[in-house]
């Protein structure tokens, strides 16, 4: 079990292989696309990622924190624009705390490189057509040709939510599998950079424009140009089925978004050549097969990207990993079992998270009654520190389970919703009534 193949040289598959092949193992890693370090990627289809603590955890135990740390770019919290144009920041938690914008593009080639380095060989242009789990042999299309190798080894399917890998399992017994594709897609768009590379909008921060059941958010890159991506119904008016012509889109950004226009000059262009592309979130068990192959990363979670922690989550899938193959030596008929046991009900938990998010960010965030709760949230913050932690900061800033953090969370809101009710809540605050709800809360 010293040889190792990896289906899928994206981020996970990359940074699996870096953490295997230090442990001595052979790695190859065979990839569908083309390497994007030599070709030129089809741009379009894009969400800028949302780096946070369990990411850096993943990159840092595979000693690429520094190097990542060169090309991220802090953010400190929402910026939320209103259809007036009015601003406000909304902080993601305490001073010091804050996600990063990174480009995935960027992340996936210094990945790659580093599994270069570390002996790990990949294969490019390799199109996993069919897995034979038990006769231990994959056929790949190689262009216009069908190539089938016996890999005699473990196999790790890292190749996202459209896994061959995963396709395979599912024709054994019993194995279960959902999908469910939300009513939204998106559409990238995109904010150039000003004149000398100048930022046009706050750099530092994750800029939403909310607008009930759709919205726009924009990440920052370093050329100083933003990423923007429309979340938007497929159906209904407004939505994408509606919006036909360059006037249906220039009078959609009039009414809706008037405050971006003059940032995003080719928008009409973009609207129309840029791909609309769905939201799916994927569950499935087992995701180890006879301790011959397992699933990991999107392939065995794939979820919706509002909380920004899908690379995250399979980042954190290779650091348990680890810690399994350091705490059974290297057994993987144990480490399997154990890994899929225990990140199974976290990476529910996560997606579960991920789409409730959704109506926060396009929503909530304007909403009158959450700002509210979090005023009130921010005072039980601190006044407890030790004791009580807001669910945004559980997810991102903290190695915390995610279905603990699913659990409190629920938990920590029943006590807001009661909170929010009291009348003249300030005056009330040091009543033993307002004490003892949140003694019993947090």
């Amino acid at each position: 079990m010293k040889n190792v193949t990896i289906l899928g040289a994206g981020l996970v598959g990359s940074l699996l292989s870096v953490y295997l092949a230090k442990r001595g193992y052979k790695v190859s890693i065979y990839e569908r696309r083309g390497d994007m370090r030599k070709e030129t990627i089809a741009a379009g289809k894009s969400i800028n990622l949302a780096l946070s603590d369990r990411g850096w955890k993943g990159l840092a135990g595979a000693g690429l924190e520094d190097a990542i740390r060169q090309i991220a770019i802090p953010m400190h919290g929402r910026m939320i624009h209103g259809v007036d144009g009015a601003l406000s920041l909304l902080p993601y938690g305490k001073e010091g705390q804050f996600i990063n914008s990174v480009s995935r593009g960027e992340l996936n080639k210094k990945l790659m490189d580093l599994a270069e380095e570390s002996g790990v060989k990949l294969f490019f242009n390799h199109r996993c057509e069919h897995v034979d789990l038990d006769n231990e042999t994959i056929q790949f299309s190689t262009g216009d040709k069908s190539t089938t190798i016996t890999h005699n080894s473990l196999l790790f399917g890292a190749d996202g939510a459209f896994s061959a890998l995963r396709s395979s399992m599912q024709k054994q017994d019993r194995f279960e599998y959902t999908q469910h594709y939300i009513d939204h897609g998106y559409k990238e768009l995109s904010i150039p950079s000003g004149k000398n590379g100048q930022w046009l909008i706050e750099k530092n921060a994750l800029h939403i424009w909310p607008r009930k059941n759709f919205m726009l958010i924009a990440l920052p890159n370093l050329d100083g140009s933003f990423t923007g991506t429309l979340f938007f119904q497929y159906e209904g008016n407004p939505s994408f089925a509606s919006i036909k012509t360059e006037d249906d889109a220039d009078k959609f950004f009039k009414d809706y978004f008037p405050d971006i226009i003059p940032l995003m000059p080719t928008y009409k262009k973009d609207f129309f050549a840029n791909p609309t592309s769905s939201l799916v979130t994927i569950k499935c068990f087992p995701w180890a097969y006879k301790n011959k192959a397992a699933l990991i990363g999107d392939a065995a979670h794939g979820i919706v990207p509002f909380y920004g922690q899908g690379m995250n989550a399979g980042f954190e899938d290779c650091t348990i990993l680890n810690e399994l193959l350091n705490e059974h030596n290297d057994d993987w008929d144990k480490i399997l079992p154990a890994y899929q046991t225990q990140r199974k009900p976290n990476t529910d938990a996560i997606a579960e998270l991920a789409l409730t998010n959704f109506i926060e960010m396009r929503d909530l965030v304007a909403d009158k009654k959450f700002l509210r709760k979090k005023e009130i949230e921010k005072k039980i913050v601190a006044e407890h520190p030790d004791k009580y932690l807001p669910l945004y900061t559980m997810v991102t800033f903290s190695d915390m389970n995610y279905a603990e953090a699913l659990r409190l969370g629920e938990r920590h809101n029943e006590l807001l919703e009661k909170l929010y009710t009291i009348n003249d809540l300030e005056k009330k605050w040091h009543t033993d009534e307002v004490q003892q709800l949140i003694r019993q809360g947090i």
